[in-house]
């Protein structure tokens, strides 16, 4: 396990048991959406790498966040509309369960973007 590794689990392992098992859950699911992802911590969060910031997560005491830039909010925002959004966070309340279905797509989506952008970037 690298330093950035073990950055994340000690971001995680400031959280109650609650928090750490969502936090936990989407750090899975980042890693087996997206194989080749990296981890670190930017902004005093998790961030996943893959061809730039791909998508961040963080705890707060009321909501599990996940920040898939703006354009991974709006694209999703009537699939998003239940939950608080702002240009790019998304909140899930602890009271609910985590839309996993729905953060994978995400998460996809935002792996194609990248994949897209690093295109023009060499062309």
């Amino acid at each position: 396990m690298g330093e950035k590794d073990r950055r994340v689990d000690a971001y995680i392992a400031q959280f109650p048991q609650e928090q750490q098992s969502r936090l936990t859950a989407l750090r899975s699911l980042i890693h087996e959406t997206v194989p080749a992802v990296r981890e670190t911590i930017k902004y005093a969060m998790p961030t996943f790498l893959y061809g730039g910031d791909l998508i961040y997560i963080a705890g707060a005491k009321a909501h599990t966040g996940v920040y898939p830039m703006p354009s991974g909010v709006s694209h999703f925002a009537t699939e998003l509309f239940s939950y608080h959004t702002s240009k790019g966070a998304i909140q899930f309340p602890l009271d609910r369960s985590l839309p996993l279905e729905l953060i994978r797509r995400i998460i996809l989506f935002r792996v194609e973007e990248n994949i897209q952008q690093q295109e023009k970037r060499e062309k």
